[in-house]
């Protein structure tokens, strides 16, 4: 064996340096494990800092001591080429461990293994952890809202419908999907528009007329977020076109209205939408206040996909537009069968980042009145027989924002994949 100089780790002796390493990382590990979980501090005899930093101290020092280039183990070469790559990432590293240590125990005690769930009262939550007898006893509410129970497989079967009609796509046949795109931009939205009013609202075949300010929950999420994502898609799409337009009034049209609506917070719009546009309409004329508040958020959200959709266009070499101008096609038959579609695809991640963000800004509909999910949540909490349990209802709903998001973003990686090309 060579001498060993611990400062400057080498292949020469890379066991001894891995033993070593793992050695220090283990008891830096092994070190917040104790005092976490046990209470158990095994270097209570070192000073105050140096106590409580001696874990993070001895575990950059064990990192330090593996990262050997090109080792020729797979395992330890993969971590020193993502993770170990100096002793900054290592700092970070030991950090986040150390606090998933820290904090991911307790709070599956508090969410799981400490958690009531059985009764119907709040005396029936007597442990430690989350009263989930809170959720469950206002799990209708959160769903629904104010909507009457006797009338909630109404809404049930209108988003069954939705969803059925939603998956035309999978239909086989290359005649029928060729039409697909006219179905989803035109059809599918009057569809939509139909169900929710005829079959939700009622008043018609012989259905209960329920006012939309009885509607809430996550349902009305759904509805309010649905009706955005289909509206600001394509109003954003003209935008893009029209702020790249040769046209003068055209471009600064679209520039005007694009800058407005970015210059402007969205709470802001929806209480111009929800109180100062209605003083401005006829006296005979009167639109719901749900109406609205899709209206400027689809419109406040068009602008960010006009922008997302610009940065496309603007990615397309000269080329494109130069070939199909050399094929005879105008402006319309090249943006729709040659630009759009090759811009649409650069631009997927961009696309669904401001759809996630759309979904997540929907709670903001509960500052006009409107109550949404979070909404619902915040109502119940007020209930003087549920005062103390706000927690367990905004975990909850961070879960089913989690699980929509997440699946949205799976999603979209997989329409990136599938319609990836290379340049």
């Amino acid at each position: 064996m060579k001498k060993i100089n611990f400062l400057k780790p080498n292949r020469d002796n890379l066991y001894v340096f891995i033993f070593i390493g793992s050695l220090l990382i283990l008891l830096s590990l092994i070190d917040v494990l104790l005092k976490s979980l046990m209470g158990i501090n095994i270097t209570s005899f070192l000073p105050g800092t140096l106590n409580f930093f001696f874990p993070l101290i001895i575990g950059v020092f064990g990192l330090y001591l593996i990262r050997i280039e090109y080792s020729g183990i797979r395992n330890l070469d993969l971590l020193n080429k993502h993770i170990n790559t100096n002793n900054f990432n290592a700092v970070l590293t030991l950090i986040l461990v150390f606090v998933a240590i820290i904090a991911i125990p307790p709070s599956i005690s508090w969410l799981i293994f400490d958690a009531n769930i059985s009764g119907d009262t709040k005396e029936s939550c007597t442990g430690t952890g989350a009263c989930w007898t809170f959720v469950k006893i206002w799990l209708r509410r959160f769903i629904y809202g104010m909507y009457p129970n006797e009338f909630h497989w109404r809404i049930n079967i209108a988003f069954i419908v939705l969803i059925a009609l939603a998956f035309a796509g999978y239909i086989p046949g290359n005649k029928v999907k060729k039409f697909l795109p006219f179905y989803y931009i035109i059809i599918y939205p009057i569809i939509a528009f139909l169900v929710i009013y005829y079959l939700i609202s009622g008043g018609s075949f012989g259905l209960a007329w329920i006012d939309t300010g009885s509607w809430g929950g996550l349902s009305l999420t759904f509805i309010v977020a649905f009706f955005c994502l289909i509206f600001c898609f394509p109003i954003g799409m003209i935008l893009a076109l029209a702020r790249r337009s040769e046209l003068p009034t055209t471009r600064y049209i679209a520039v005007g209205f694009i800058e407005f609506w970015r210059g402007v917070p969205l709470i802001t719009v929806l209480f111009m939408a929800s109180v100062m546009f209605p003083m401005f309409l006829p006296d005979d004329l009167f639109i719901d206040k749900l109406i609205r508040v899709i209206i400027a958020i689809s419109l406040f959200e068009a602008a960010y996909v006009a922008e997302v959709i610009r940065g496309g266009l603007q990615a397309l070499p000269r080329g494109q537009y130069d070939a199909a101008k050399s094929l005879g096609m105008g402006y319309w038959k090249m943006h729709i069968f040659v630009i759009l579609p090759q811009a649409l695809k650069f631009v997927i991640p961009g696309i669904a980042n401001t759809f996630l963000a759309l979904v997540k800004d929907t709670p903001l509909i509960f500052v006009v009145g409107l109550a949404d999910f979070v909404g619902m949540i915040t109502m119940a909490k007020a209930n003087p027989k549920w005062l103390g349990f706000v927690m367990e209802g905004y975990v909850f709903a961070s879960i089913i924002f989690w699980i929509i998001c997440f699946s949205m973003s799976k999603y979209s990686y997989s329409l990136e994949q599938k319609y990836k090309t290379e340049r």
